[in-house]
């Protein structure tokens, strides 16, 4: 509620720095907004921020609707089979390029059934470990691994998430073995983490800042290639030796394909003003994520990069498709 509370205030300072901005508006009247998890996560909380802010800037209502289940794919298929017109669009996260790798049969085609509108936030994963875990630095946690293959063990979120990959990348790049451990969710494999029942985790920065800085866990690394602004003592993977590692969960902003229809082209302008206003860092910031860089066709780009990039650590890790 904290982080809503935030993200409200910073639309209205928001729509009064760029409410003068005129630019022809949607053909629709209404913009909803389709999150594919559960109310009350990091990307619902950013839909509802985006929502608000395009209601204000676009002179339209906005709602937010969630349609969770199978790792975001459910909501996906609903916005693919509906009008290309802006008044339907998709904020998903990082699942989005993940799951062509992990399901079978996915009911749409991840690059050709939707536009890319913008990457709405990133935020790094943090490595962490428990408070009394013995390695006090990332390359002597290598060591210790290389000195026991498999006796480590690290968890996630779950098989297939961007924390679970962020894992596997770790092991593959590092060249160390350690049993990845799945939870349901990120909270019980933090509670484990933090009650001392698994001694390594990957996870985002909003769900790990809190308990760094009550001394519960500590945070080793990021997989940002440079440090983060939210923990700025915390050096990154890379520079910890495990050269150009880089695992990032970003959450992005998509509408049914629009082969670049004046719909599409007005969202990403108004995405483009949304994204470098300065408010839009500061409240971000405080919550350990930062507003995304990328819109239209460079991030229609780095979808192609990233679905590309996550097929291989599937593939070379084994993880099993469902």
């Amino acid at each position: 509620m904290k982080m809503l509370a935030g993200l409200s205030a910073a639309c209205l300072l928001l729509g009064g720095a760029v409410a003068s901005a005129q630019a022809p508006n949607l053909p629709v009247s209404t913009i909803k907004i389709i999150v594919p998890f559960p109310a009350g996560g990091t990307t619902d909380i950013l839909a509802r921020f985006i929502a608000q802010y395009l209601g204000v800037k676009l002179s339209v209502s906005t709602l937010v609707e969630n349609r969770p289940g199978a790792s975001g794919s459910i909501g996906s298929e609903m916005v693919v089979k509906l009008p290309s017109d802006g008044s339907v669009l998709l904020l998903t996260a990082t699942h989005h390029v993940i799951n062509p790798s992990l399901r079978r049969h996915l009911p749409y085609d991840t690059q050709r059934d939707f536009s890319p509108i913008a990457v709405v936030a990133t935020a790094p994963n943090a490595l962490v470990v428990t408070k009394n875990f013995p390695a006090a630095n990332l390359a002597k946690l290598i060591a210790m691994a290389k000195q026991a293959p498999g006796k480590l063990s690290f968890g996630s979120s779950g098989v297939g998430g961007s924390n679970h990959l962020s894992g596997e990348l770790f092991k593959e790049m590092a060249g160390i073995e350690i049993e990845h451990i799945p939870y349901k969710g990120a909270a019980p494999a933090m509670n484990d983490l933090v009650g001392g029942h698994i001694p390594i985790m990957f996870d985002t920065l909003p769900t790990v800042i809190p308990g760094a800085e009550a001394g519960t866990i500590r945070v080793l690394a990021v997989t940002s290639l440079t440090r983060a602004a939210s923990l700025p003592d915390v050096p990154t993977l890379d520079e910890s030796g495990v050269r150009g590692f880089e695992a990032i969960s970003w959450f992005g902003l998509y509408m049914p394909r629009a082969d670049g229809n004046p719909a599409y082209t007005r969202l990403v302008a108004a995405m483009a003003e949304i994204l470098a206003a300065p408010a839009t860092r500061e409240k971000f910031a405080i919550q350990g994520v930062e507003p995304g860089q990328l819109t239209g066709a460079a991030f229609a780009a780095f979808v192609d990069s990233e679905i590309g990039k996550w097929s291989g650590v599937v593939r070379r890790a084994h993880v099993p498709q469902e």
